[in-house]
């Protein structure tokens, strides 16, 4: 049988890097075929900053044991114990701490963003846009304060014709 350790020394010879490598397992006796056990893909996505994924872990066992809480509840009600009643205010607590946990990931991931940059960024046509509407807007007051300039000037004298 195949293992990846196994694979790795051809993989080496063949040029291939290791992620690309196949595992195969060999088909029932008899056959001649193998069959494949996984296809290692590369990631779609990017993997969240540290501080983010640690957010959304911690999200995300608040929200179940919150849910699991709110079952309990839920089955101590139908059962008529007196763990009912503490259980649903444990639920309500519970769930404002999942709230709490949930803006926590969304927080941390906006800070992420402004402190570390966005992966995305502004196109070079919104840059040249944004340039031109600056430049607009100074030669706009430039123009006013000689218009401003030009009246003070004038102003009170009588003409010199």
């Amino acid at each position: 049988m195949n293992t990846k350790s196994d694979t790795r020394g051809a993989a080496g010879a063949a040029g291939k890097a290791p992620a690309d490598v196949e595992v195969e397992l060999p088909a029932p006796r008899g056959t001649g075929l193998s069959r494949r056990l996984w296809v290692e893909e590369p990631a779609i996505r990017r993997r969240m900053p540290d501080p983010v994924r640690t957010a959304a872990v911690r999200a995300v066992i608040i929200a179940s044991v919150t849910l699991i809480q709110a079952m309990v509840a839920f089955f101590c009600t139908l059962a008529g114990s007196w763990l009912a009643f503490p259980m649903v205010l444990s639920s309500v607590g519970s769930t404002v701490v999942a709230t709490w946990g949930v803006l926590d990931v969304w927080v941390t991931r906006q800070v992420w963003n402004q402190r570390n940059g966005v992966v995305s960024v502004p196109s070079s046509t919104a840059r040249q846009l944004r340039k031109e509407r600056r430049r607009a807007r100074r030669a706009a007051r430039a123009a006013e304060r000689d218009g401003a300039r030009i009246r003070r000037r004038g102003a009170g004298r009588l003409s010199e014709a």
